[in-house]
């Protein structure tokens, strides 16, 4: 129940943040035309209906400089909110068009009041009322375009003509351009789509060095080059930031729950963590061990303790016959007799202790890497779009990289892994897997892994090399046999 609760608590965090997230241009463009109402009203009030200027009014200088102050105030979150929505908006398209089209399609218009918080527009209302809300803005920076005010006034030309086709075609009931191609179902793979397509589907008869030489020449010829490269640019930029943010929670998320619940949920203080330490505390001396080895390591433990201290007692002993007479000698071997006994007692209980300490370790570490391991599988199964930005930005670092470059990562990855002296690797890192599970160590597992996952490894890599980069950068190929030989 408890593991639920945060479950559900955790899937309610990430769908407000995602709903926050898909209204950012909405909110942002209110607040900018509360902040140009907010101007309208100070003209209408203090300055007869005309722009805030010391000539507009019979204002001392005092309250001229407080209206003033106001007035840049509200151009700066006038500049400040466009340039969160303008940036937010081309963010969203880019990551969730569809999410912001079903996002769009359940809203209901509650009240008429344009500008107030309370006003949602239906799908159809939306572009209309936004390119209101735009038209008013621009009204509003026109007047003080040319005023000296340390703020530069914002221009939301392109922003509404976007709305205004967007209007045209929701009349015509048409398909925007560039939703055309997207896919009916946001949880569907974007394996297939253009946005996103993998460099290792890109592959054709010709190498792709001169396919993009082609390509370039022709980008370079275009009269709307400049356009494309700048919007190309912002789309990298885009799904860059998205790869980063990806993989830091692909790797913080389950690090964060596995330590959690390791340390938090788990511990002694708890149900839970004591139930567990019970489970092989000193009072069940058959639970102590979690497995042979463990009972194995314990005795040779004690034994190697006992063997130190006869040997220490046997030097104490040989002399004593120098120094003391025969029965002296043997009194004082009975008394080092009695507190080696009871320090081999002490050592077994010692020894004993550690050993359920690390039974108990065990069993802590598979339930929490077991949640770990759960947070990772609802990471990606929730997040298929980024996966799949995630592997077109690393297709175009890994393909993008030189040929010495791509041959140096080549020969160096398949040298630790699969080389003629990664078998050590592989053991030690059995070894540690197992003693962290609580496993017993097997070496005919141990040789039998390192027997066959190493070939498979190899095989994968050198299929990958003939499939793909075989075709795509042939010189790349060249240059790591020759570096390998």
């Amino acid at each position: 129940m408890m593991r639920t609760s945060i479950f559900a608590a955790l899937k309610g965090s990430l769908r407000r943040a995602e709903q926050w997230y898909l209204q950012t241009p909405d909110r942002a463009l209110d607040l900018a035309y509360d902040a140009a109402l907010n101007i309208k009203a100070i003209e209408d009030e203090h300055f007869g209906g005309k722009k805030i200027a010391r000539d507009a009014g019979t204002l001392s200088a005092s309250a001229f400089a407080y209206f003033e102050a106001d007035l840049r105030r509200h151009l700066r979150t006038i500049r400040m909110r466009l340039t969160e929505f303008r940036r937010s908006r081309s963010t969203l398209n880019v990551t969730n068009p569809n999410k912001v089209a079903a996002g769009r399609s359940v809203r209901t218009i509650e009240t008429t009041a344009i500008g107030s918080d309370r006003f949602v527009p239906t799908v159809r209302d939306q572009p209309a009322i936004a390119l209101e809300k735009l038209k008013f803005i621009d009204s509003i920076l026109a007047r003080y375009a040319e005023q000296n005010l340390t703020l530069e006034a914002v221009s939301t030309s392109m922003i509404s003509q976007s709305y205004e086709e967007e209007k045209r075609l929701s009349k015509t009931g048409q398909t925007p351009p560039d939703k055309k191609n997207a896919p009916a179902n946001p949880n569907t793979s974007a394996t297939g789509s253009e946005d996103f397509e993998s460099i290792t589907d890109k592959t054709g008869l010709l190498p792709r060095s001169i396919l993009t030489t082609l390509s370039r020449l022709k980008r370079d010829l275009d009269p709307n080059s400049e356009t494309e490269v700048v919007q190309t640019y912002r789309v990298s930029k885009v799904r860059t930031l998205i790869s980063v943010r990806f993989i830091l929670t692909l790797i913080l998320v389950p690090l964060l729950v596995q330590q959690g619940v390791r340390n938090l949920v788990l511990t002694n203080s708890l149900p839970p963590g004591q139930w567990i330490s019970q489970q092989f505390s000193l009072e069940t001396p058959e639970r102590v061990f979690l497995n042979s080895e463990m009972t194995e390591e314990a005795l040779h433990e004690l034994q190697r303790f006992e063997e130190r201290l006869r040997f220490e007692n046997l030097i104490k002993e040989t002399l004593d016959q120098r120094e003391f007479s025969p029965a002296e000698v043997e009194e004082r071997a009975i008394q080092r007799s009695e507190v080696v006994e009871a320090q081999l007692k002490e050592k077994a209980i010692e020894v004993a202790a550690n050993f359920s300490v690390q039974s108990t370790d065990a069993i802590k570490n598979w339930v929490a890497d077991i949640a770990a391991a759960i947070a990772f599988a609802l990471v990606l199964t929730n997040s298929k779009r980024e996966v799949e930005v995630v592997k077109s930005v690393i297709d175009e670092v890994a393909y993008g990289l030189s040929d010495s470059a791509k041959a140096f990562v080549i020969i160096l990855f398949t040298d630790v892994f699969v080389g003629f002296h990664s078998p050590h690797g592989w053991e030690v890192l059995l070894d540690n897997v197992a003693r962290h599970f609580g496993l017993p160590t097997s070496r005919d597992f141990s040789f039998l892994f390192i027997a066959t996952f190493p070939v498979i490894l190899d095989t994968i890599f050198k299929y990958w090399i003939f499939r793909y980069l075989n075709r795509v950068s042939p010189s790349a190929v060249a240059t790591y046999r020759e570096m390998n030989e």
